[in-house]
């Protein structure tokens, strides 16, 4: 009676067709996580990006919602509004210019 061990048996030459299956195997699946975007990365220039991107808007409409608000309890017109998104934009930029000094100095001492 054979012995019911996992595995393929050692004295038997290894079944190409097996080699070739794990090959294919192993291209589908890498052609799946490249279609989809699992294998992709954001490189450190494009996560600077999206950051900066991120403190701009996020500025610029916080400020206008605090403006608006305050518009709306005040009843000032759209007085508060356009403070708000000045003040945002400002607020946003001054994010921007300590992160660039930032980058600039951790540049500087090589990390």
């Amino acid at each position: 009676m054979a012995e019911e061990e996992p595995g393929q048996d050692p004295k038997l030459p290894p079944d190409a067709r097996l080699d070739r299956l794990e090959q294919r195997l192993e291209r589908a699946q890498r052609e799946e996580a490249v279609r989809t975007g699992q294998g992709a990365t954001a490189d450190a220039n494009e996560q600077l990006g999206n950051r900066v991107l991120s403190y701009l808007l996020g500025g610029l409409l916080g400020g206008a919602l605090i403006g608006w608000l305050l518009d709306e309890l005040f009843d000032t017109g759209h007085l508060l509004l356009v403070v708000g998104l000045v003040l945002g934009t400002v607020g946003g930029f001054w994010s921007i210019i300590k992160l660039s000094m930032a980058k600039t100095k951790d540049d500087l001492s090589g990390r």
